[in-house]
């Protein structure tokens, strides 16, 4: 597999303060990879000449966008439409509750044009990401 057939990018909401925009792509990198196939990782474990391991990462690129929230919530209709495509997303329901719990009261409450979106990570063949993330601005901070 070459490290241009896939590709992973996260995107964040454009409102959301750069502290929390850490934390929403902390937790969908951990739920893109642990759904993920596994093919997404590269060598699982790299050891260095001391002989120390370290383990590895996906092989394939990942970026950070920014979008404003309706366009952040049409990327996540579109990509959860197509059936090549992983999407997890993070509702600002993630925010707003403590427990797991409250969290499945909570969105299963709810209509899912309801949900205010903070982020999501897309991951597929990049031809199918880049169709709908491809115009997205690069994150960083201002």
């Amino acid at each position: 597999m070459n490290y241009e057939d896939k590709k992973i990018v996260g995107i964040i909401a454009s409102n959301v303060e750069p502290s929390v925009a850490l934390n929403v792509i902390g937790h969908l990198a951990i739920s893109i990879g642990k759904y993920s196939d596994k093919e997404i990782m590269g060598k699982p474990i790299i050891t260095d000449k001391s002989g120390v391991n370290h383990l590895g990462i996906s092989q394939f690129p990942f970026i950070i966008t920014k979008v404003k929230a309706g366009k952040l919530k049409n990327a996540i209709d579109i990509a959860k439409n197509n059936p090549n495509l992983l999407v997890a997303d993070y509702p600002k329901d993630m925010l707003d509750t403590r427990t797991d719990d409250e969290l499945v009261t909570s969105i299963s409450s709810k209509e899912n044009d309801k949900l205010e979106y903070l982020g999501a990570i897309i991951y597929g063949d990049t031809k199918d990401v880049n169709e709908i993330t491809g115009k997205f601005q690069l994150w960083r901070i201002d």
